[in-house]
């Protein structure tokens, strides 16, 4: 298999490889017919088999190879299946196979859109994390298909609010289903939320993701904040200052559920839309307060909720003095736990991201000389996280040679010591990341 062979000596790793016996007029067409038959008459392994290898199949050939109804006669064996009582590793194939289809099928699948929406939807409350996860997936690939988003964000936002609950939805628990629809209605708002024509469909997700910004679970929380995030994104400036106000500072409730929450919506909100400048004093003194809670889960949502804060500034050099020692505290204390150090870490790749250059220079020194000692020591995660965040800071992606751009710029500022030690690690680590995944 090429999934197999990709990474052998050789091997194209993560590039594209296009077989070439497949990309020709109907070179895909006489290995169909066997697949077609495992996918609908084997048993369950052979289903899985079938259903994985159709998509190796499809992601080595050319979408020109694939138009039409080629890619049509694949997909309706996959949609008949799906919904049959099959073991979580066959619907995950099927699932994963149907979001390559939708990759490389493009226009000619429009007809199909009910379908793929009713599938995935309902793979949803499969009890299976992974099938959830991958169902979120497919719904997101499937936004530039779908022209009716309405109907589809009412059923999620029915489903988040835990509405209509099934013995499929108990069995797998109520709180993993509402989290899975939670950020499957935020995938659907980023992707396909312009299209939404009713009045009432994009407040109504603001509202749900307002009910459950403050719920019990941890999960629910993030996925809630991440819905009024992308519904505010889309609403405007006004509703995304009113939203942050109503509940950030102007709530008195001070349980740790509501304080992660709390700092969860703010960062999303930041991340997504601009807020009136006079309540970013009000939200720095908060996130200062979330990342000195006793809390760990608090303290990392408000290290996380810095980076966005930085990144929406108008002027770093304002605001970054406002937050920059407790950032400092918490990657230089030898109490800050692993999940601490990545949550800094992952902060700070939201400000780089939002703001690109946000570190350069003297500003930014103190963070840069941390970063670069903790890259170097401490847990292995610990150090991934901040080549990750070096890597973006040093805009390692277009700055290939040494001796130019970023890294020569923070190297000629820093100690001699600090100078050595980024050059060994842009040649022997930062060189060898191709990307770095933006955050869902």
């Amino acid at each position: 298999m090429v999934s197999d062979s990709r990474r052998r000596k050789g091997g194209v790793g993560d590039g594209e490889f296009l077989l070439p016996g497949f990309n020709m007029p109907k070179g895909l067409e006489p290995m169909l017919p066997i697949y077609q038959r495992g996918i609908l008459y084997g048993d369950s392994s052979i289903r899985g088999v079938s259903a994985a290898g159709l998509g190796e199949l499809i992601s080595i050939t050319s979408s020109k190879y694939l138009a039409g109804p080629f890619i049509i006669k694949m997909t309706g064996p996959l949609l008949r299946i799906v919904g049959d009582r099959n073991p979580s590793a066959v619907k995950i194939a099927i699932i994963q196979t149907l979001g390559l289809i939708l990759v490389k099928g493009g226009p000619a699948l429009r007809a199909f859109v009910p379908q793929f929406q009713t599938t995935f939807v309902k793979a949803l409350s499969d009890p299976s994390r992974q099938v959830r996860v991958e169902a979120i997936k497919a719904l997101a690939l499937l936004m530039p298909l779908s022209t009716r988003v309405d109907p589809l964000i009412k059923e999620l936002v029915s489903g988040s609010l835990g509405n209509g609950a099934s013995s499929a939805v108990e069995t797998a628990g109520v709180v993993a289903i509402q989290t899975a629809t939670l950020q499957a209605l935020a995938a659907v708002l980023k992707h396909g939320g312009k299209k939404a024509k009713l009045p009432a469909s994009l407040p109504s997700a603001l509202d749900a993701g307002k009910t459950l910004v403050m719920h019990e679970d941890e999960g629910v929380r993030e996925g809630a904040a991440k819905v009024v995030g992308r519904a505010c994104e889309l609403l405007g400036s006004d509703i995304a200052t009113e939203t942050i106000q109503e509940l950030v500072l102007s709530s008195s409730d001070t349980s740790s559920n509501a304080k992660h929450g709390m700092a969860c919506v703010t960062h999303r909100i930041l991340a997504y839309s601009s807020v009136d400048t006079s309540l970013l004093g009000p939200i720095t003194r908060a996130i200062n307060e979330w990342m000195k809670d006793d809390k760990s889960s608090v303290k990392e949502a408000g290290c996380v909720a810095v980076g966005s804060l930085l990144g929406s500034a108008e002027d770093v050099t304002d605001c970054l003095p406002n937050v920059e020692h407790n950032i400092l505290k918490m990657m230089e204390s030898k109490e800050t736990t692993m999940e601490l150090h990545r949550a800094v870490a992952h902060g700070l790749c939201i400000a780089v991201r939002m703001q690109p250059g946000i570190f350069k220079g003297k500003t930014g020194l103190p963070i840069m000389d941390s970063s670069v000692k903790l890259a170097m020591s401490g847990h292995q995660r610990v150090q991934l996280a901040f080549h990750d965040f070096l890597w973006l800071a040093l805009d390692v992606e277009n700055n290939r040679s040494e001796g130019a751009g970023p890294l020569e710029e923070y190297a000629t500022l820093t100690t001699f010591d600090n100078a050595r030690i980024i050059r060994t690690l842009f040649n022997k680590v930062l060189l060898r990341i191709k990307t770095v995944e933006e955050e869902d």
